[in-house]
């Protein structure tokens, strides 16, 4: 399966140069734990950094520093792990794993923004498939049974 097709393709996105107070009100209105954070360029959005709740906590609420007057890019994770949308998922894992990330924004072949790929979103999928291999071998059980009773 390609990441394009698992993604969330309703990204919430802000600019570097907002302010932190802005990004939680974006994350509060849409329920959500982070936003993408973007530069525009030929009028695309091209991804160049990522705030998430955590980072407002750990940089900002623990050490009580206000942030209304904080930019996001005082704050915000510039070491940035996308994936492309015509990358296989499991590929995409792997990096998320190995980079020890829970969310990768995904970019097509120009580098804009078009989605976000979350490790629930793959539980989700994993989920839907474990679900299906347990109704398969609930299924293949029953017609055993039925063949055996007919047997007997």
């Amino acid at each position: 399966m390609r990441v394009g097709e698992l993604c969330c393709r309703e990204v919430v996105f802000i600019g570097k140069d907002d302010s932190v107070f802005e990004a939680a009100g974006l994350m509060r209105s849409y329920q959500v734990g982070d936003v993408v954070v973007v530069e525009q360029q030929d009028g695309r959005n091209i991804p160049v950094g990522i705030l998430t709740d955590r980072d407002i906590v750990i940089e900002l609420v623990a050490d009580r520093v206000d942030y209304n007057d904080v930019a996001i890019k005082d704050v915000m994770s510039f070491q940035l792990v996308t994936a492309t949308e015509d990358e296989d998922v499991m590929d995409a894992l792997e990096r998320m794993k190995t980079k020890g990330v829970r969310r990768l924004p995904v970019v097509d072949g120009a580098g804009a923004l078009v989605g976000i790929l979350a490790v629930d979103d793959l539980i989700e999928q994993i989920t839907e498939q474990l679900s299906d291999l347990v109704s398969l071998i609930s299924k293949a059980r029953r017609s055993e049974q039925r063949k055996h009773s007919m047997i007997a």
